[in-house]
């Protein structure tokens, strides 16, 4: 299927893009605008469905007021945004605290330009595919996109004037380099078998078994990493409220506010359709739908790839609802000390694997499944002996060595948190008032 012993090395696939690019002017205008719609509509049901979830997993009441069953909070939430007064506090760098909202809410738009929905249909009598465009590198496309995203953060931290919106800022700088790297890893791993860039034909390549079954560490970790990608809790460490007050957009207010929170719910569209698109098998119907003939034509592939994102928006909204947040170098040594190792080994695992069964030496798709399920467990392993030995009080935080218990000295460096009860040095005995007259 993916790969075969007729080629002695595996080369770049011939991608068919001859469909793109042809489309008359007034169906580029209506499917630009059918994008956006269904970003924006998607992000309002997202908002509510996300409180409803949350108050179910913990046992609440949720959003019951505006409308029938609360159905039009998010609509109340809106209008209460755009009413409030926008504050511009003084001090700040004007121009860059206009811009950073813009920046921030426009690469996570336009990532979403080469996602594809489904296949070639026709619409008002022209046959055109269900996505916007599509290019030879289009996941490339769309790492550059939304990489200026962290821009609109930075700058909105910088020009706020204020210490903690600066903190939260360099946060997101430090977080998004580190698990863009992991990221960008597992594409490295999507190219190799599919042989090539383009979303349509990566999509095309998992016609018969989805990568997220051949591939699955580094399906894995794009999971873990696109949760830090988009400062999504356990990982919202920019706008850490209990830490930075609000984080980077503390000195906003009224639709600037609004546009960083559209920003970040685009943004986890953006990342679920594009694990659709690489892992998921992208709007192709799932086993035992696609046993059916017409199940991957017409209108019905735009289905499956919606139920497909929204299961994994589900996931986003689960971890939120159950998982606590990290400890900042908890955060960054998972991203550089766990999932860029186990990528980079991954992606020569792959690379082995695709070489050797384009020559006819070892079964392609067996070999990628036995391989993806050994480096998964022993990368579950090291992610257990980690935590274990991370909660052994006999190992010294100083070393990494074990001994005997170490008493805590919070005035002699480490981690600037505030010293919990008993852990600061015994102070001497209160003098009695005879040694005091003397």
């Amino acid at each position: 299927m993916i790969i075969s012993a007729d080629r002695s090395v595996p080369t770049a696939r011939e991608v068919d893009l001859s469909m793109f690019g042809i489309d008359p002017w007034w169906l580029v205008i209506v499917k630009a605008l059918l994008v956006f719609a269904f970003l924006v509509l998607t992000t309002l049901v997202l908002i509510l469905a996300e409180r409803k979830v949350m108050a179910w997993m913990q046992m609440r009441v949720g959003p019951d007021r505006v409308g029938p069953k609360g159905l039009l909070q998010t609509v109340a939430d809106g209008i209460k945004l755009g009413l409030k007064e926008g504050i511009t506090p003084s001090g700040v760098d004007k121009p860059l605290y206009l811009l950073a909202p813009v920046l921030a809410t426009a690469p996570a738009l336009m990532a979403f330009a080469v996602i594809p929905f489904g296949p070639v249909v026709s619409v008002f009598g022209e046959r055109t595919p269900l996505q916007l465009t599509d290019l030879p590198v289009a996941v490339l496309y769309i790492l550059a996109v939304t990489s200026i995203g962290v821009y609109g953060i930075v700058l909105a931290g910088w020009a706020s004037g204020s210490t903690y919106p600066l903190l939260g800022g360099l946060r997101s700088t430090a977080q998004v380099i580190s698990y863009e790297i992991a990221m960008g890893l597992c594409f490295a791993a999507v190219f190799l078998l599919a042989g090539t860039m383009s979303t349509s034909g990566i999509v095309a390549e998992q016609t018969g078994i989805w990568f997220a079954l051949l591939l699955l560490p580094a399906f894995l970790i794009y999971c873990v990493s696109m949760v830090g990608e988009t400062n999504r809790a356990p990982f919202d460490l920019p706008e850490a409220e209990g830490e930075l007050v609000g984080g980077f957009h503390t000195e906003y207010s009224s639709l600037r506010f609004a546009m960083f929170m559209l920003a970040e719910y685009v943004n986890m569209i953006t990342v679920s359709g594009l694990a659709t698109t690489l892992f998921l098998g992208g709007w192709r119907a799932p086993w035992p739908l696609s046993i059916w003939d017409g199940a991957n034509t017409g209108w019905w592939p735009l289905l499956w790839f919606v139920v497909k994102i929204w299961l994994v928006l589900f996931v986003f909204v689960w971890l939120r609802a159950t998982l606590p947040r990290l400890r900042y170098d908890q955060f960054m040594a998972l991203g550089w000390k766990v999932l860029i190792p186990i990528a980079v080994v991954w992606v020569m695992v792959v690379a082995v694997i695709v070489l050797l069964a384009g020559e006819g030496r070892l079964p392609g798709t067996a070999s990628l499944v036995v391989a993806g399920i050994v480096v998964s467990a022993v990368s579950f392993w090291y992610l257990g002996y980690r935590w274990r030995r991370a909660a052994d009080p006999r190992n010294d935080p100083g070393t990494g060595t074990a001994g005997p218990p170490v008493r805590h000295d919070p005035t002699m460096g480490g981690y600037p948190v505030p010293p919990l009860p008993g852990q600061l040095p015994a102070s001497a005995p209160a003098t009695t008032q005879e040694e005091s007259n003397v």
